[in-house]
């Protein structure tokens, strides 16, 4: 692989995003990683543990496993989920960090009865606060990263559409995303080539369909 070169920008404490998005254009998804780490700041990873997400966890791992890998964990995944994160834990080695809602799953659906419809809003925004954005905001306190490594892809939701490579996140957090401009079969023929394990069986609770945004993206 020859990484990509690091641009002047880079090197100082503002990132030109024209440039920058400009020049990791069509580079692979494991030099756009190595970019983001050339930057020396501190950076994580995150994960669904969703279908495709042993794509970014390769990406990052193999230029450097030690990057903290955070993981919303809902408790409302389905058997598979948990399966195929154990064996991507022990495969890429990791740097694994876990965040579960502060209620259990069994504890919320009787508080909610059961996972609430986006039609019932203010159960629903509880819901998404419970179980995805308050442990994430947990994460973020600990690790306080100047850059998110994120599986994000332009072709996914209207939101994602209007971001890039590179952007910054409304909480002032670097944001790279290494697929963003893989399809879906671009995507699938990585997994493919590389031999990576796939989720085939995910469910995101907070998600009313896989074009909607749970909040992660879109929270300040």
């Amino acid at each position: 692989m020859n990484p990509v070169s690091e641009p002047v920008s880079a090197r100082s404490s503002e990132i030109d995003l024209v440039t920058v998005n400009a020049e990791l254009r069509g580079r692979t998804p494991e030099q756009i990683v190595h970019w983001a780490l050339q930057l020396r700041r501190r950076t994580i990873v995150t994960t669904s543990m969703g279908i495709n997400a042993a794509a970014t966890l390769y990406a990052v791992t193999s230029v450097d496993a030690s990057v903290p890998v955070v993981w919303v964990d809902s408790g409302f995944n389905l058997r598979d989920t948990y399966v195929v994160a154990e064996q991507l834990e022990k495969q890429l080695d990791l740097n694994l960090h876990v965040y579960t809602p502060r209620m259990t799953a069994e504890r919320i659906s009787a508080k909610l009865g059961g996972i609430p419809l986006p039609e019932d809003a203010e159960k629903y925004a509880w819901f998404t606060r419970a179980v995805k954005l308050e442990p994430f905001q947990r994460a973020l306190a600990e690790f306080n990263p100047e850059v998110w490594i994120t599986g994000i892809r332009r072709e996914e939701t209207d939101h994602r559409r209007a971001l890039d490579i590179v952007s910054l996140d409304p909480r002032g957090i670097l944001k790279v995303a290494p697929f963003f401009e893989f399809s879906e079969a671009d995507l699938e023929a990585y997994m493919v080539r590389l031999g990576l394990p796939s989720c085939r069986h995910y469910f995101d609770p907070t998600k009313a369909n896989q074009h909607t945004e749970c909040g992660l993206h879109t929270a300040v």
